[in-house]
């Protein structure tokens, strides 16, 4: 007899039922028609009682944070004045593993054969916890923080502008590092066992790294995963997350060479590029809902009397499981195919440059990450504080409200009825090989313009991102301690991880994939030596925005 005849609930209704060592969020009840926008929040259920040895070092683990919360300002205002963009964060690399260094880390550079990826170690025995985040910028979104409109770091070149962190990842490894470090002294402190595994989310904006760090082993002995992503709200979530899985994927064409007023003596690859974009849209007409895909030509020839001998054409193809991730691959190749057929060129490579897998996160792990986002609570946001995002908020067009100062906490999954797709993180591969969880902190503005844009930098150097960047470390520090001293936790996040997802895990991206470090080589190149020249320098300005002279909140240049 199977377990749901037995009990009239299925597997995943009694896993879900588990909750965290008896501190489990009850499911909201069902939504009763309309689409919504997200998965509703979870009511608290009664929680048990709470160890006060645990307490008393969450406690303590709160105050060391805030003590560091000059660290954190410097991290944050230094990675934002780097500006790298992804497998070219050179600079901020260089800087992060300094300070791990010389706070007693073991570290691994080079990790899946990416310049830019590490890995940071310390401590013995288990439970083995790694944290982690993003740490790439945007193209073309350098911005002055704490001003209103657009204001470049660095002059444009012409119509060019220089990279930025246009989604705020100059702050997510600024409270992994000193979290890390509050731990660590915590943990010799109290002669608490386990290893911290640090490590960075390298071009994320190009889901490059995590999926090789999961097939290349260097998650194969950690427990329980802890990332972070800035946000404008403090929450997490468990089970399938919003937003879809990912391949990119880079499809060359050959054709022969000629004069472009001979024509008839050539092929144009470019024609075959074209074809293939017109067959997709076409086709999109036909996909569902939730899917993704979008394009970039990043290369069509030389000059308009050579025919193009190559051509190149780079997809997104999101979708909302991997079986329809790898449906929508084999149908972008086979309009590919078609496109080389119709055009009498070749389809000569199909470069896969990133993936990463849907996301599902960990229950138990989000309940005991929620109560502690509730035992920290939301920064201390300053009248000048509000004053800015107001600003900002107006000048968007958005309502001027303000920054958020209610915990938001806990969410569940999205039916799968009112699934409708979005964006990608390649934590979604590390989430099917260890119970993961990803921490959304407060360091941006709600409705302050819209992502992937200069608009996301304008906070991202500020006190908003100094406090909400913070207050991610410390939730960071407390739920590592529910690890490392409830081990129940740890045997409920496995528990849920085996009955829900163990076993599913389908990489998307092959043994002989290889990370596309060649990517944003040259543009970093030319934009570096302008960057270098406004490099934050604490040792002699507080912080970034008295080194270029912006008065916050007035966001007036002094």
């Amino acid at each position: 007899m199977s377990e749901k005849a037995k009990s009239g609930l299925t597997r995943r209704q009694m896993v879900g039922m588990m909750g965290a060592a008896g501190a489990g969020l009850a499911v909201a009840p069902a939504l009763a028609g309309g689409t919504p926008a997200a998965a509703a929040p979870l009511a608290q259920a009664p929680v048990a009682a709470k160890d006060p040895k645990l307490e008393a070092l969450k406690q303590e683990a709160i105050r060391a944070v805030e003590k560091r919360a000059k660290l954190v300002q410097e991290i944050v205002d230094s990675l934002f004045s780097f500006s790298e963009l992804g497998f070219q964060e050179f600079q901020t690399k260089r800087y992060l593993i300094s300070i791990l260094r010389k706070n007693g880390f073991a570290i691994q550079e080079g990790i899946s054969g990416i310049p830019t990826a590490w890995l940071a170690t310390w401590g013995s025995g288990g439970p083995v916890i790694a944290m982690g985040s993003d740490i790439d910028g945007i193209p073309r979104s350098s911005q002055k923080p704490g001003v209103i409109g657009r204001d470049p770091l660095v002059e444009p070149m012409g119509l060019d502008h220089a990279p930025g962190h246009g989604e705020g990842h100059n702050s997510g490894m600024a409270a992994v590092v000193a979290g890390a470090i509050v731990l660590k002294e915590l943990m010799q402190r109290n002669n608490i066992k386990g290893r911290l595994k640090v490590w960075p989310g390298v071009a994320e904006e190009l889901l490059g790294s995590k999926a090789y760090y999961v097939r290349d082993g260097y998650f194969d002995d950690v427990d329980v995963t802890l990332f972070s992503h800035v946000s404008s709200g403090l929450t997490t979530d468990w089970g399938a997350a919003s937003g879809n899985g990912l391949l990119s994927i880079e499809y060359t064409f050959k054709g022969s060479p000629g004069h472009g007023a001979s024509p008839h003596l050539g092929r144009s690859a470019l024609d075959a590029v074209q074809l293939m974009t017109a067959g997709m849209e076409y086709r999109r007409e036909h996909l569902p809902i939730q899917q993704r895909t979008h394009f970039i030509i990043p290369y069509g020839g030389d000059q308009p009397n050579v025919i193009p001998e190559i051509a190149k054409v780079w997809y997104y193809l999101r979708e909302d499981t991997a079986d329809e991730i790898l449906a929508l691959r084999a149908l972008a190749e086979k309009i590919a195919k078609a496109a080389a057929e119709m055009t009498d060129t070749q389809l000569v490579d199909m470069r896969v440059l990133g993936a990463a897998s849907p996301q599902h996160f960990n229950r138990p792990v989000a309940e005991a990450a929620a109560a502690n986002m509730t035992l920290v609570g939301m920064p201390n946001w300053s009248e000048d504080d509000h004053t800015y995002a107001r600003a900002v908020q107006e000048a968007a067009g958005s309502t001027p409200r303000g920054l958020s100062t209610e915990v938001g906490g806990l969410s569940g999954p999205i039916p799968n009825q009112y699934r409708q797709g979005g964006g990608s993180d390649d934590i979604g591969d590390i989430s099917w090989k260890v119970p993961t969880i990803t921490i959304r902190f407060p360091a941006n503005i709600p409705g302050g313009g819209p992502s992937h844009t200069w608009w996301q930098a304008l906070s991202m150097a500020t006190p908003i991102a100094h406090k909400g960047t913070t207050t991610c470390a410390k939730v960071y520090a407390t739920t590592v301690l529910d690890l490392l001293l409830r081990p129940e936790l740890v045997r409920d996040a496995k528990a849920y991880f085996e009955a829900e997802q163990a076993g599913r895990y389908k990489p998307l991206i092959g043994p002989n994939d290889k990370p596309s470090i060649h990517l944003n080589k040259e543009r970093m190149e030319l934009w570096r030596p302008r960057l270098e020249k406004v490099y934050y320098n604490p040792a002699r300005y507080a912080t970034y925005l008295d080194q270029l002279g912006i008065a916050y909140p007035g966001g007036r240049q002094r």
